[in-house]
């Protein structure tokens, strides 16, 4: 008996040192993740420092070399590292996006930023309501959406697909212009004002898609219809829409031109001598709608929509217990949002201009 009592307490002490050891491998390891994601966040910092640096550098290389743009100024490169930097960070807390999407955010909002502070203000009206929507009614969405993550982590290739016409479109407008903010005037600025407007329209295509898809579902009473036959459709399917999807995307792009609009009363002189602003917002408002109209177009014949029954939910893709309902597999959704902004941007200023009153 004390043979097996001497026994068990050596069992014992050998399980409790294994068990420790097991804790401090285990603490061990997380003092090592720590240590990398920390020295990750120096280095990501040390780059978005050395790059905005570069951008400011040459800038004042080609203003002294060309004579006719004007320099950044060391406050505005402050503030176009900084804000970004501080809204990614936060939106990483919340979930918002993942470590690669934060690293295209900070990208596409040091860039907007530097261009112009009402393509900043667009910007930050499209990522703030959109992150806030995607959280909002989480709980619902998970029933209906497959797919759906908890704070929205969004990735490097969705920051590219909403935020990659507008950077491209900033960096031309630097280079037509320099950077700085400028009235939207077809009559003085033909060139600088088609990107202006082509970068809200893309800003407000996404934005009114984002609305419509994270409202639509949740405040509608009827089920959505598909957009090419009108037929009722299953919440989730690609192409559905309905009457409060639509009107949340107009409100959608409504904001983001609002925000636009509010910038330039702020920051821009001598509104007086130019154009009328105020059309923005009507712009804003319409790209919000033909954009989410496109998307649910180009979603319902390019994207494919199947009812799972083992889940019953809609998804994305096809397998041996899903039921077609529309669409074909040729376009994710990221794709979709991608050319539904590049329409956008290249169609819309052109039909604006037609419009667009003069001084």
């Amino acid at each position: 008996m004390k043979q097996f009592r001497d026994g068990m307490h050596g069992f014992c002490r050998c399980s409790q040192v294994h068990f420790s050891s097991l804790v401090m491998q285990f603490e061990g390891e997380l003092l090592m993740k720590e240590y990398v994601k920390m020295m990750t966040d120096m280095i990501v910092l040390c780059a978005t420092l050395a790059i905005s640096l570069s951008f400011w550098i040459i800038s004042l290389t080609a203003s002294t070399y060309y004579g006719n743009l004007q320099p950044v100024s060391p406050l505005r490169w402050l503030f176009s590292v900084l804000v970004p930097l501080m809204l990614t960070v936060r939106a990483v807390k919340r979930k918002s996006l993942d470590h690669t999407g934060a690293l295209g955010a900070m990208l596409v909002g040091f860039i907007l930023t530097m261009a112009n502070l009402s393509f900043f203000s667009s910007l930050l009206a499209f990522f703030v309501t959109s992150s806030k929507l995607t959280r909002w009614k989480g709980e619902v969405k998970k029933r209906i959406d497959a797919e759906y993550k908890e704070g929205g982590q969004r990735n490097w290739v969705q920051v590219f697909c909403n935020g990659g016409v507008p950077t491209e479109l900033a960096l031309l407008y630097m280079i037509e212009t320099g950077p700085g903010e400028m009235p939207v005037d077809f009559g003085k600025q033909y060139t600088a004002t088609w990107m202006c407007l082509s970068l809200l329209g893309a800003l407000a295509c996404s934005t009114g898609d984002t609305w419509a898809s994270e409202v639509g579902p949740i405040l509608s009473k009827r089920p959505p219809r598909l957009v090419t036959s009108w037929k009722e459709v299953p919440a989730g399917t690609n192409g559905g829409v309905t009457p409060v999807g639509l009107a949340a995307s107009l409100l959608g792009g409504m904001t983001v031109g609002v925000a636009y609009f509010i910038t330039q009363l702020l920051f821009v002189r001598d509104l007086n001598l130019a154009a009328p602003q105020w059309p923005i917002i009507v712009y804003g408002a319409v790209a919000g709608l033909v954009g989410s109209l496109l998307d649910s177009l180009l979603g319902a014949t390019m994207q494919y929509s199947g009812y799972d029954e083992s889940l019953g939910k809609v998804v994305n893709y096809e397998s041996s217990t899903s039921k077609r309902i529309c669409g074909k597999p040729i376009l994710d959704n990221n794709a979709v949002n991608l050319f539904s902004s590049i329409l956008i941007a290249l169609v819309l200023p052109g039909v604006a201009w037609g419009f667009w009153p003069q001084q």
